[in-house]
C-alpha cells in the first residue's frame, strides 16, 4: 500500500512507475520496482542516520 500511495504523491517515483510501465513491464513488476526503491531509501535513512533529503529539489 506505500508504494500505490508514494506513486500518487512523489512525483519522482510517479515518474519512475510511469517509466517502468512504458519499458513494458505488467503493474505488478513495476509496482515491486517502486517497492524495492522505497526499501532503499529506508535503509540508507536509517543507515545515515540522517532525515531524507528530496535531492531533486536541489537540482538546477
Amino acid at each position: 500500500m506505500a508504494a500505490c500511495t508514494a506513486i500518487q504523491y512523489d512525483s519522482e517515483l510517479r515518474h519512475y512507475y510511469k517509466k517502468k510501465r512504458e519499458e513494458g513491464k505488467l503493474k505488478m513488476i513495476a509496482l515491486n520496482n517502486v517497492r524495492n526503491k522505497l526499501l532503499s531509501r529506508v535503509f540508507a535513512v536509517v543507515k545515515r542516520g540522517t532525515p531524507y533529503v528530496e535531492l531533486h529539489k536541489f537540482a538546477a
